[in-house]
């Protein structure tokens, strides 16, 4: 009877312990099934903008990085334009001092050199047909590149193409790819990493005389991404399209950089998420961002005319939809 009694109380003791370690396993299990079921708040990003915001290059000073970076700004874009081809700068040795005031200015304020962003337009197209254009527009990047590595960015960012002539288009790819392979060693050099940015175009056709520039839709970007190297990546940018999550998704962790700010996919608005005309879901972007592409760079506007603490104020409000 004893010996009885002490089976039974082994096995009723052993039935506990049993029936303890399910429920454990099933509550660890239920913990790191968790993500399956629901996903993860976004990973909050650095918030930083274009140079744009802050207007012409007299305006570039340690005081007024300083005032951004107390509103919460903490990386920047800058403009090759406005910075390497001042008309103001006479002369390399100009630019070089101006470039390591700029340096010494965003280091004191604790802001990050971002990304550059080249020059753009006609007659500095690397997509040109016309080949002395397209080689001295190559040229002239290239010296443009020795001035950005005093900066240490970690992105240059290259538009495209300017508009298109009718019927140029498979050229003016060809034209770019030629471009791109040439300029990509450049990039690697200063220890950046190269971007092409997707470009406003709803409609192919702009008028009678051009067509909307390269990578204007989803399956051009990704048509012509899928040409590049593969250590070539994307820059998009919300106000050139229509829908961005879906170029978003699309292109994935192929995705380095953005431009911020939000817009009709048919005009160049440039203007805070939730200003007319924007219309941007800025719920759908961010968690385009942070699961298809995986995004950590930081959350950088290109817009102007707003108060530095819009730009993390706005940030806040689209993390806080999410919650």
């Amino acid at each position: 009877m004893v010996l009885y009694n002490y089976r039974q109380t082994l096995n009723s003791c052993f039935r506990s312990v049993l029936f303890a370690v399910i429920i454990i396993s099933v509550m660890i299990g239920f913990i790191f099934m968790q993500p399956c079921y629901a996903q993860k708040m976004p990973r909050k990003l650095k918030v930083g903008t274009s140079t744009i915001l802050f207007g012409k290059l007299d305006n570039w000073t340690y005081e007024t990085f300083a005032e951004a970076k107390s509103f919460g700004i903490d990386a920047i874009e800058i403009s090759a334009s406005t910075l390497l081809m001042n008309k103001n700068l006479k002369d390399d040795e100009q630019i070089i001092a101006r470039c390591e005031q700029l340096k010494n200015d965003l280091e004191r304020a604790g802001i990050e050199v971002w990304s550059f962003h080249m020059p753009f337009g006609e007659k500095i197209d690397i997509s040109q047909t016309d080949e002395t254009v397209r080689r001295s527009t190559v040229d002239l990047h290239k010296r443009l590149l020795k001035f950005c590595k005093l900066l240490h960015p970690k992105i240059i960012l290259f538009h495209p193409s300017w508009y298109l002539r009718h019927n140029e288009r498979d050229k003016r790819i060809a034209q770019l790819i030629c471009s791109v392979n040439e300029l990509y060693p450049e990039v690697k050099q200063i220890d950046a990493d190269m971007v092409i940015e997707n470009m406003l175009g709803h409609e192919l056709v702009v008028d009678e005389k051009y067509e909307r520039p390269l990578c204007r839709s989803v399956d051009e970007m990704m048509h012509i991404m899928s040409l590049l190297p593969k250590k070539v990546y994307a820059a998009v940018d919300m106000n050139h399209i229509d829908n961005p999550e879906l170029l978003i998704s699309a292109l994935g962790k192929r995705i380095k950089s953005v431009h911020i700010c939000d817009g009709d996919g048919r005009n160049e608005c440039h203007v805070l998420p939730w200003v007319a005309p924007g219309d941007n879901d800025w719920k759908a972007i961010v968690k385009a961002l942070n699961y298809d592409a995986k995004y950590k760079g930081p959350f950088l506007y290109e817009v102007k005319g707003v108060p530095y603490g819009s730009l993390k104020e706005c940030y806040d409000k689209i993390i806080d939809m999410l919650r």
